[in-house]
This record gives C-alpha cells, sequence and structure tokens, in this order.
C-alpha cells in the first residue's frame, strides 16, 4: 500500500497553507494498493521531534473501505461525510492540527492504516485508544513524511 499527497512530496517540506502560520487547513491524502479484504482505514499523523513527547496532529478513522483519497481542508468536526470518525489531536481539538514547531525543521509522520473491519469506536477518540483498537486488525500500513519548520518565530 502506498499513501502520496498533491500537497506536499514525500519528504519535502508542508507548504506554509497547511501550517498554524496560513490557512491551518489539512493537505490532500491518496493511497493505492490496499489490500482486497480491507473494510476500513484509520489515519494517525505525529510528530515525533515535538519538545518532551511525540505531538498527535490528526486521528481519524472508520474511512469506508471504498475511500482512496481525502482532499485539503477536511472540516475539524467530529464525523466527516463519507470520510469517517475524527479523534482528538493533542491540540484538544477534532480534525487536523497544523504544524507549528517551536523551532527547528520537525518531521510529520501520515500513517495510513488498513484494517479488517471497522473499530466502532465514538468520536474524539484518542490515538492510544485507536492504536489498541486496531492491534491484531492492520491488514497494511503505508506511511509518508512531510517536514516544517516556521518561516517566522
Amino acid at each position: 500500500m502506498r499513501l502520496l499527497s498533491n500537497s506536499f512530496s514525500a519528504d519535502g517540506m508542508i507548504p506554509l497553507k497547511f501550517s498554524c502560520e496560513g490557512e491551518g487547513i489539512s493537505p490532500s491524502l491518496k493511497w493505492e494498493d490496499a489490500p482486497i479484504e480491507t473494510q476500513s482505514f484509520a489515519l494517525i499523523v505525529d510528530d515525533p521531534d515535538a519538545p518532551n513527547r511525540t505531538f498527535v496532529h490528526w486521528v481519524l478513522y472508520d474511512l469506508p473501505r471504498q475511500t482512496n483519497n481525502l482532499p485539503e481542508a477536511i472540516p475539524n468536526t467530529p464525523t466527516v461525510d463519507g470520510s469517517g470518525i475524527q479523534g482528538k489531536n493533542d491540540g484538544e481539538q477534532f480534525g487536523y492540527f497544523p504544524p507549528c514547531p517551536p523551532k527547528g525543521i520537525h518531521r510529520y509522520f501520515f500513517k495510513l492504516y488498513a484494517l479488517d473491519g471497522t473499530l466502532g469506536l465514538d468520536f474524539g477518540a484518542t490515538k492510544e485508544e485507536v492504536e489498541a483498537a486496531m492491534s491484531g486488525h492492520i491488514l497494511a500500513k503505508a506511511e509518508l513524511i512531510g517536514r516544517y519548520q516556521k518561516h517566522h518565530s
């Protein structure tokens, strides 16, 4: 399974518009070659370079199995029409929390999981709750890394 974006290239810099210095909207994502037996997808985006701990930027799950992309600017609502259920990020919000590193270049790991069922979690689940629910149900995983550094401190 492969995860790509029209918004930024693998290991490339995430454009300003997807950060706290720009519009702060989520980038587009697309994926291909998911296992035929996939029943749903889950997405976790986090920043392991954040001070003190890995900062969770986006948790999205129970994406329908026929889904193969997410457009830009997914609304920060508990559920997204046709695009699953949103968990809480470490900014205590639903949906995408834009990159806003205090200093230096940070890496943002976009991790997509193909699952053999739906998770059945209520909206607002944490990354840890989603990972626990996915355990033993992951058919495939794809990863895309973007980087961001603040332009103004």
